[in-house]
């Protein structure tokens, strides 16, 4: 059943609403709205990548470790895009394949030292040998056209925190 207004409108006894000549006038600056809005989510977007892609989590933890028998450590570093500034290959890199979890408790190890290569950097040492892959530079200097050689190891793994969790892989003690 139809509302009393509802016919009123159907038969033009209200004047006023949108008149199709407005809508046209306007129609530009919608489209400038979804385009601002669709930069905004592609720069957000972008934002989260970076972040996201240069977590020690991204880039250095495979747990479970991936299935791939072959050329291991040339696919892992290309799928996860590692590599030095200026699209230099990187000389060695470590993947550890242990749960998170137990490599963010390694922040709270007893085994505190200066890291490596920042003296007045705190680094954290952890108490057990954790299965790793080294994968070292053989062959390319440019990304990504770098080849590496596997080296499955367990060794410690040498970790700078921040708030209780690791934020950086300083260094492995086999």
């Amino acid at each position: 059943m139809l509302s009393l207004g509802s016919s009123r409108r159907r038969r033009g006894k209200f004047p006023g609403g949108v008149k199709a000549k407005d809508v046209k006038g306007l129609l530009p600056l919608m489209i400038l709205m979804v385009i601002i809005f669709l930069l905004l989510l592609f720069w957000e977007n972008e934002m989260y990548e970076e972040e996201v892609s240069s977590t020690m989590e991204h880039l250095h933890v495979d747990y479970p470790q991936s299935d791939i028998p072959v050329r291991y450590c040339n696919h892992m570093i290309f799928q996860r895009i590692i590599k030095e500034p200026d699209n230099i290959c990187k000389k060695e890199h470590v993947f550890i394949h242990e749960r998170p979890r137990k490599i963010n408790n390694v922040c709270t190890s007893p085994k505190k030292m200066a890291c490596p290569n920042h003296s007045t950097i705190l680094c954290f040492q952890s108490e057990t040998r954790f299965k790793m892959t080294i994968c070292k530079l053989i062959e390319g200097t440019r990304y990504p056209a770098c080849r590496y050689h596997i080296s499955p190891r367990e060794g410690f793994i040498l970790v700078s925190c921040d708030d209780m969790r690791p934020v950086n892989f300083q260094s492995y003690i086999l």
